[in-house]
């Protein structure tokens, strides 16, 4: 089951870091995962809102988790995931993170590691389901790709599109013990 719609990311990885780190004060945050299933409270995530695409379609298609400071909603970072039997791996389709944090979008981000933790859960979801640890997903353009390379070890697959990449199981594990944020258990 190879997906139908190939969407690219450019989520960058600014630091590994257990927990969010306050890029101004230093401060270092708690967080926590929730899954999010009601399109409703995913429609302002949007793109007129600075999150790329309409979050409340997406929710439709594929399993949505939010990195959300601990004991909050306060959404930093979004992905949507989808599980690949086929491949033994989890999908990566969308992954964002919040206005505030993107240094695409904003000159001082609010916080750093955002990347870092989309990608860990994305790996945490593909233990839960039996794969290891291993995710794939479409990079942006060159650049990012390599980006994902150096950071992530990720490997260049190249086959259903010039930048595919997937992180196997080894490396992921690696990334995901980096991290101390919870599930929750929440959903919205």
């Amino acid at each position: 089951m190879t997906p139908t719609k190939i969407h690219e990311i450019d989520v960058l990885i600014d630091v590994f870091t257990p927990c969010l780190k306050d890029i101004l004060t230093g401060e270092v945050v708690n967080t926590e995962v929730i899954r999010i299933r009601r399109k409703s409270f995913l429609s302002k995530f949007n793109r007129k809102s600075g999150w790329y695409v309409n979050w409340g379609k997406i929710v439709e298609e594929y399993e949505v988790y939010a990195l959300v400071l601990e004991g909050t909603v306060d959404i930093q970072g979004l992905v949507a995931l989808k599980r690949n039997d086929e491949l033994k791996a989890m999908y990566i389709a969308w992954m964002c993170t919040a206005p505030q944090n993107n240094p695409q979008m904003n000159d001082a981000p609010k916080y750093a590691g955002v990347g870092g933790h989309l990608f860990a859960i994305a790996g945490s979801e593909s233990i839960k389901a039996g794969f290891g640890g291993a995710i794939y997903g479409y990079a942006a353009n060159q650049k990012v790709l390599e980006h994902y390379m150096e950071k992530m070890k990720a490997t260049h697959v190249g086959i259903l599109h010039p930048y595919q990449f997937c992180v196997f199981e080894d490396e992921m594990q690696e990334i995901i013990k980096t991290y101390t944020y919870a599930y929750s258990g929440e959903e919205i």
